[in-house]
């Protein structure tokens, strides 16, 4: 169901006139919330962003990302669609119990794939379309959630700033999480159908060594994709690249202009 007050939303930063900018959103029965959408650019392979930790769908516009690469928008390069986390309501929400914030997640899981995916598709009038997806910090951990998840809907991971493993979310809590956890899963993958998709994708992990960053959660996820053979592009950036979003706007801008995966 279109949300009418989404559309009249004015932008929050001064994006081109140029830049195709459409609010949308529906009401998520699987997670009993209203979930909103915004897509930015005209056309172009399709990525879908995750906010940093309990931020909302205009995070990357908010803080100037999406001004940072209005360029390749408006070039056609690339569309982006950016949608809320689940966060609040499960990880960052310290009155749930770990239980309940993996069962939330698992709904949340299907909400992208099940909801969002076949929506992006509807608008690139693809039913096929394999997507990207990226995000940065917390946004990271549900962009190669996803990824790794369903490589059948989505061909391209652009992780920045990230960490793939959700164990100190769990307080010791396990049951249930396992195919909710990249770093727990993707080490025992072993369908021959998913290394085949894996093998036509880009994986792209990206970090910083400055403040506040961890680039060793980088370094222990890409040994375990190499231990599985799956070929992948990491960077470490330098001890003066922070954990950011001024970093994450080059980190993006870098990946774009190399054309991995548009």
């Amino acid at each position: 169901m279109l949300r009418a007050p989404f559309t009249r939303e004015r932008p929050l930063s001064d994006l081109s006139p140029q830049i195709r900018r459409e609010l949308f959103g529906w009401h998520s029965d699987r997670l009993g919330l209203d979930m909103p959408i915004v897509r930015y650019g005209h056309w172009g392979p399709a990525l879908l962003i995750f906010p940093t930790a309990g931020a909302d769908f205009l995070e990357y516009e908010r803080f100037g990302l999406i001004k940072a690469i209005e360029h390749h928008l408006t070039a056609g390069r690339l569309t982006i669609y950016s949608i809320d986390s689940i966060n609040r309501h499960a990880w960052m929400n310290p009155e749930v119990p770990a239980s309940e914030r993996i069962r939330r997640q698992a709904l949340y899981e299907g909400y992208v794939e099940d909801e969002v995916v076949p929506h992006i598709r509807r608008c690139l009038q693809n039913p096929g379309a394999r997507i990207g997806s990226a995000g940065a910090s917390f946004g990271a951990f549900h962009a190669a959630n996803a990824f790794f998840r369903r490589p059948d809907l989505f061909d391209t991971l652009v992780a920045m700033s990230g960490f793939y493993d959700l164990a100190g979310f769990l307080g010791g809590h396990t049951d249930g999480a396992y195919f909710h956890n990249p770093a727990w899963y993707v080490s025992h993958l072993n369908d021959g159908r998913m290394f085949d998709l894996l093998r036509h994708s880009r994986i792209h992990l990206m970090t910083g060594q400055g403040a506040w960053e961890k680039p060793e959660l980088t370094r222990r996820f890409s040994q375990q994709l190499w231990d599985k053979g799956i070929w992948h592009n990491v960077e470490l950036w330098g001890r003066d690249v922070n954990h950011d979003w001024p970093w994450w706007m080059r980190m993006m801008n870098v990946l774009i202009e190399r054309r991995f995966g548009w």
